[in-house]
């Protein structure tokens, strides 16, 4: 039987959620509370992976149990009675043998958090603390020369991509203008580290360090891949939903 379950997770305290041999990961305390359960060893197939700090409203994982009936309900209260904290399980269903929670997806949606407030207590561990405002209707215009079908590979520390670092995202969603930004993308998938870097070269255009016209060079096809040096944190990530 495979199982399709959504997560939500503080990412704060793990070194993100792929399982690493010497850090603790989101999959990690997952597959061990799911194995307890069951009494076997349980492996967990995320849809992507998010970095260490970032957070999550709607994660999704599959996993396979070779039971012939499975009570959902239980499962998931016993679960979030065994897990910390700071995870939830919120969902799951049943699903086809050969349903697969990343190869099957069809679209992610991210959010990305900037607070210009100098201190705050509630946001610091969930929102990016901008210590330095820079000029929004900019940072707006340079975040939409990312619309479309492009080669992120400047945008991405991954050393290689089967798809040549092509990625086409839908939208980007900004909304709010004097202390608090709320940034919404929407894409096929994201690579490592883009979402940071899109952000964080966005606000340096904003603060007038490069051109605007810098990002259409950077996205070409034809130019020797330079990955920037603009990042913005990971605390400030949020992974809201994954589309199928």
């Amino acid at each position: 039987m495979r199982i399709l379950a959504l997560t939500k997770y503080k990412g704060t305290q793990y070194a993100g959620w792929q399982r690493q041999p010497n850090a603790l990961t989101i999959q990690q305390v997952i597959e061990e509370q799911l194995s307890k359960y069951f009494n076997r060893e349980i492996t967990i197939y995320g849809a992507g992976r998010t970095d260490a700090g970032v957070h999550a409203l709607g994660q999704r994982f599959h996993f396979d149990v070779d039971v012939d009936e499975l009570d959902i309900d239980r499962l998931i209260y016993s679960l979030n009675k065994m897990l910390p904290d700071d995870i939830s399980i919120e969902d799951m269903e049943e699903v086809e043998p050969d349903f697969h929670a990343r190869l099957s997806a069809k679209s992610k949606i991210y959010n990305y958090l900037i607070s210009f407030e100098a201190k705050s207590p509630f946001f610091y561990d969930t929102c990016y603390l901008c210590p330095k405002k820079f000029y929004v209707p900019t940072f707006k215009s340079a975040l939409e020369r990312f619309v479309g079908k492009h080669n992120f590979k400047n945008f991405t520390s991954k050393e290689e991509d089967k798809d040549n670092f092509v990625r086409e995202i839908y939208s980007i969603d900004v909304v709010g203008e004097e202390e608090f930004l709320s940034i919404t993308f929407r894409g096929t998938g994201f690579m490592r580290y883009m979402i940071r870097f899109i952000i964080g070269y966005a606000m340096d255009v904003a603060y007038g360090k490069y051109d605007i016209e810098s990002i259409d060079e950077l996205l070409s096809d034809d130019s020797e891949r330079h990955i920037i040096a603009s990042k913005a944190p990971s605390r400030g990530l949020l992974l809201v939903a994954v589309e199928y």
